[in-house]
């Protein structure tokens, strides 16, 4: 008898541990132990011309770099502010220290970004005529830093024309083509890079997207571009890993931060203390067909964004979301608090189906009405679980497919959200 009471025990102990391991398998996030980055030492200063100083300044990003140190770029005594230049390059342990009130601006001419066949600055069925304003690729340790701005200057006219890069994306959209325009920041194949304190602002597209890096930081970063200005995402991890953005304001022209894993997996995000203001959201996809995973978003205060915390996908190009956690989320005046949707485009098919595995929802609090979508595929339910999620009385609700632990409660108190920045 005793024998039996004790493999009973045993049993319940083993099954109890096995429960436990299955419902703490929560996001931890970026594997790196990130903290404040700190600015490098620079090996040159340079001061502000309001002229086209590109050869100036990319030899001095060379030669510093060699030094494992960065180039500053500084007010003049004259009270000029700009450095002007066309394309620039990061290599490894290298980068550039913008000061306070220094604006470094992207030329606005088609031919200085043109990739060779001329497209650059027109719009076509490829979109892929440009070549980015800051190049970072297969370079180590290496960073923009400073309290100064990188001008894209999306809302210029470009040169040889009576458009802006912006009135190039307007045009793409009625015409259901694509803009031939530069991203503002482009890190490929990279390891460790880092934005610190940095503003950016008027990126004629993607203002951060990356591919194939392993360690980026974004802290204390600003992105202030106008609502209106199409496809203007803030930052873009794609088939990447060990990602933090952190301490950070982004307020653009579609997704805020989108995470997508379109050319390989994605995983491992660490998304904290971080106010977003207009855009698309804290997207997920919808390119996930490389799998994205372990990523947790917490401390965020979302205010005027169109979609707030937002996983998106379709049998275009669709995979698996895994162990996604949102902790500690406030968010008002959003259409869509949270929107989660295998039909992301919509009138297509193929053979890529999405699945929304462990998608965990920890205190968050909808401080204005909005509309909660919850839209998967028949026979592939999103898996949810709810904890704590207080929004608004007069909220609506779609929930179709959906395997879900907890509930949504329409029991929200007060209209501020926290400062978490």
């Amino acid at each position: 008898m005793i024998r039996s009471i004790r493999l009973y025990i045993i049993n319940l102990l083993c099954l109890f541990s096995f429960f436990l391991g299955v419902n703490s398998s929560l996001a931890s996030g970026d594997t790196r132990n990130v903290k404040e980055p700190v600015i490098p030492n620079s090996c040159s200063i340079l001061k502000a011309t309001d002229k086209n100083v590109t050869t100036i300044v990319q030899n001095e990003i060379n030669r510093c770099a060699g030094l494992k140190k960065v180039v500053t770029l500084e007010l003049s005594n004259s009270k000029n502010f700009h450095f002007y230049t066309g394309p620039l390059t990061i290599p490894s342990n290298g980068g550039i220290l913008i000061n306070k009130g220094v604006v470094l601006s992207a030329i606005p001419d088609p031919k200085l970004y043109d990739v060779g066949n001329n497209k650059c600055g027109t719009v076509d069925n490829s979109g892929s005529g440009c070549k980015p304003y800051i190049t970072v690729r297969n370079a180590e340790n290496s960073g923009i830093y400073g309290d100064g701005i990188i001008d894209g200057q999306g809302n210029s006219v470009i040169k040889g024309s009576n458009k802006t890069w912006w009135n190039l994306a307007s045009e793409a959209k009625i015409l259901k083509k694509s803009q031939n325009v530069p991203r503002l920041i482009e890190i490929r194949g990279s390891k460790n890079f880092t934005l610190y304190k940095i503003s950016l602002k008027n990126s004629p597209n993607f203002h951060v997207a990356m591919g194939n890096v392993n360690g980026f930081t974004a802290w204390g970063v600003k992105i202030n571009t106008p609502a209106d200005a199409r496809n203007t995402d803030g930052i873009d991890p794609g088939s990447s890993t060990n990602i933090t953005i952190a301490h950070s304001y982004i307020s653009t022209g579609d997704d805020n931060v989108a995470i997508k894993a379109g050319n390989g997996p994605t995983s491992h995000v660490s998304i904290f203390n971080n106010f977003f203001g207009k855009g698309h959201g804290m997207s997920i996809g919808s390119e996930t067909s490389g799998s994205v995973t372990d990523v947790i978003v917490s401390n965020l205060t979302m205010d005027g964004t169109n979609s707030g915390l937002h996983i998106k996908s379709s049998k275009v190009n669709g995979g698996l979301v895994n162990d996604i956690t949102y902790k500690n989320v406030c968010i008002k005046n959003v259409q869509y608090p949270i929107l989660l949707d295998m039909f992301y485009q919509r009138n297509t098919e193929g053979n890529k189906i999405p699945q929304f595995k462990n998608i965990h929802f920890d205190n968050i609090k909808v401080l204005t009405p909005g509309k909660f979508v919850f839209n998967g595929l028949k026979g592939n339910n999103i898996q949810v679980t709810f904890n704590n999620v207080s929004v608004k009385k007069g909220s609506t609700y779609v929930m179709e497919n959906v395997t879900k632990t907890g509930s949504i409660n329409e029991n929200a108190v007060g209209d501020k959200c926290p400062n978490y920045i």
